[in-house]
């Protein structure tokens, strides 16, 4: 019994979930409306402004006759988009940002991306907003009301923790199938950090912006809304930013449910794989991702303009001047097509190149890959599963309790307890372990590349410079791209998924150990100095130790990383809790899927409390402080 739950002790926790959903769909209401015509309601109020901007963006005008579909008004042309974020870039951020803005979305269109790409913006510009609007709303009762705060905050740890591919059944039962369902989806992913952020800022406003506001007489109402989210606007804006950054790391998933655009794209590429394809569409996804991230940096930085008098062209000019762009897009596409949609002949493709090379080392190099894959199959990953699976289920909670304890008191033992108790009650502690064997392997290879890299780094601004634009470049790539060279070289199974988990994750690994070194006081390296260290002892014995804490806390995200990857990995046949959310979703079963994904959310949960009390514990030992 120790080593293996009692199939009779078990809670039906899988039955119990679809039930429920059952019951949501087909009988619950909320007085004479039913719950169900109340979701469809959601989904069409959701799809209006999606299909305006879809139209605007990607589809025109168009009308349905004889059964075929006919453009009356064509979308906005692509030389007008363009010139349009220029406008928008020079006006947040001047001319450097106009240039970068527009490069991104000319090397969209001369890679023959620009329809799907606009597809993918016109599912952003209606996420984002809202996205934005529900975390501000959330955030500001978190901040006015603490019992709300707690009673929200292990709802967005679920939120943020729980694989996607989890929620997509009950999304698709409760908004149907297409794009509004995939906005629904995204907006349950993108707004926790918004939420967070919001508490976290309005909470951070100096008590001189509270006493000013109660000097002036204002209201509450005026206090929050003129006083104390002006005070704010920087870290909102970072909030702002982080839904963006979300909101387009859910395009290929959300293509699952019918979003289109570039996560299609890219999902049809892996199917196919088809590396060059999906390549190009994942750097088009990188390209939108830069374009809107230095975007939106710019405007949290950007001051207020004062008031020019005038009329309206001299008082909002680059609302004019975009207006007139669109004007003249339009005039001169309906002249010369090539202003309205990019020449096909002018287009580039790498799809040919990459094909070729990844056949190249296929071919060149078979023998060593085989032999690469067999030694760490052989030596690391098959004895490490075999010692997981073959651990006892209770000694593992009552080993993850007493490590809660000693860490964080008995709230922290309870919590790392009862969770993992949780996972083995629920049926799912074999496949926990697997998933938990992966996840462990991949990040220790992760870490053990990513410390050395950043120790190498740190110190060193234009090797850092460089190392970060890659490792930006690696977070805003979708994950699905790393799977479909490393399949096409390795075929299906755990080697694989450990080296696209390793490769996904390692950022996080390189970019907090950066942060911590480079947040060394350098007054104790000075006084280390002085006292004779050889660089040798400053960096083991001041550096990294002082770095301590935030190399905790990298490898807490490089963890989450791992397992938001893992997921992924499903479809390259891991047998972990990954495939049983997977298995769920194209199965259309909303309770094995939501399970499954609450395990995993609660090995995430697990691992991040005990990290970040671990951060705690070191800073205070450190004497910086008890905060991570």
């Amino acid at each position: 019994m120790a080593f293996d739950y009692p199939k009779a002790w078990q809670i039906p926790a899988a039955r119990w979930i679809g039930a429920a959903i059952t019951w949501l769909v087909k009988d619950a209401s909320l007085g004479p409306v039913a719950f169900s015509d109340l979701t469809r309601a959601i989904a069409a109020l959701v799809d209006q402004p999606y299909q305006l901007a879809l139209g605007l963006l990607a589809n025109g005008v168009q009308q349905q006759t004889g059964g075929v579909m006919v453009q009356h008004v064509p979308p906005v042309s692509w030389v007008a988009v363009i010139g349009m974020v220029a406008v928008l870039g020079h006006w947040a951020g001047g001319l450097r940002l106009a240039l970068l803005m527009a490069a991104c979305f000319g090397f969209i269109a001369v890679f023959g991306q620009w329809h799907s790409a606009m597809v993918t913006l016109a599912s952003i510009l209606v996420a984002v907003p809202l996205g934005v609007a529900g975390g501000l709303v959330f955030g500001i009762l978190a901040w006015r009301h603490p019992w709300f705060e707690r009673a929200l905050r292990p709802l967005l740890d679920l939120m943020q923790t729980m694989p996607v591919f989890a929620y997509l059944v009950p999304i698709l039962i409760l908004f149907g199938f297409g794009p509004t369902a995939a906005v629904i989806a995204t907006l349950i992913y993108a707004t926790p950090p918004m939420t967070r952020i919001t508490t976290l800022a309005l909470s951070r406003v100096p008590d001189e912006a509270h006493d000013l506001a109660r000097m002036v007489g204002c209201t509450p109402r005026q206090t929050l809304w003129r006083v104390l989210i002006p005070s704010a606007r920087e870290p909102l804006m970072v909030g702002v930013n982080q839904v963006i950054m979300l909101s387009l790391n859910m395009v290929i998933i959300a293509s699952m449910i019918g979003a289109g655009g570039l996560g299609f794209d890219v999902l049809n590429a892996l199917r196919r794989l088809d590396f060059g394809a999906g390549l190009e569409a994942g750097l088009a996804i990188v390209a939108l991702a830069i374009a809107l991230d230095r975007f939106s940096q710019a405007v949290a930085h950007r001051g207020t303009a004062p008031a020019v008098p005038g009329g309206v062209i001299r008082r909002h000019p680059y609302l004019a001047a975009a207006l007139a762009m669109i004007a003249a897009g339009f005039v001169f596409g309906l002249l010369i097509p090539a202003v309205q949609t990019y020449p096909d002949a002018a287009r580039l493709s790498t799809s040919p190149f990459w094909a070729s090379a990844v056949q190249w080392i296929n071919v060149t190099f078979f023998d060593t890959l085989e032999a690469v894959k067999t030694f760490f199959l052989v030596w690391l990953l098959v004895p490490v599963k075999r010692f997981m699976l073959g651990l006892p289920w209770l000694a593992v909670v009552l080993l993850l309790g007493v490590a809660g304890w000693r860490l964080g008191g008995w709230r922290l033992a309870l919590l790392t307890a009862g969770l993992s108790f949780l996972i083995a009650a629920t049926g799912q502690w074999e496949k926990a372990m697997i998933t938990v064997y992966l996840c462990g392997i991949s990040t220790l290879i992760a870490m053990a590349i990513g410390v050395p890299v950043g120790i190498a780094v740190a110190m060193r601004d234009r090797l850092w410079a460089v190392t970060r634009a890659v490792i930006d470049t690696a977070q805003t790539l979708p994950s699905f791209v790393y799977l479909m060279p490393i399949v096409m070289l390795f075929r299906v199974g755990d080697f694989t998924a450990m080296i696209a988990v390793v490769a996904y994750a390692i950022a996080p690994a390189i970019r907090y150990t950066v942060l911590g070194l480079q947040s060394v006081d350098p007054r104790l390296i000075e006084a280390g100095r002085a006292m004779g260290c050889t660089p040798w002892q400053i960096l083991t014995r001041i550096r990294l130790r002082l770095a301590l804490p935030e190399i905790l806390l990298g490898l807490n995200q490089t963890i989450m990383f791992a397992l938001s990857m893992l997921v992924i990995t499903a479809l390259v046949g891991t047998r972990d809790l990954g495939q049983d959310v997977y298995i769920a979703l194209t199965k259309a079963n909303p309770g094995n899927g939501l399970v499954a994904g609450l395990a995993i959310a609660f090995i995430a949960i697990i691992a991040d409390r005990l990290l970040s009390a671990a951060a705690r514990n070191a800073r205070a030992r450190l004497g910086l402080g008890g905060q991570a």
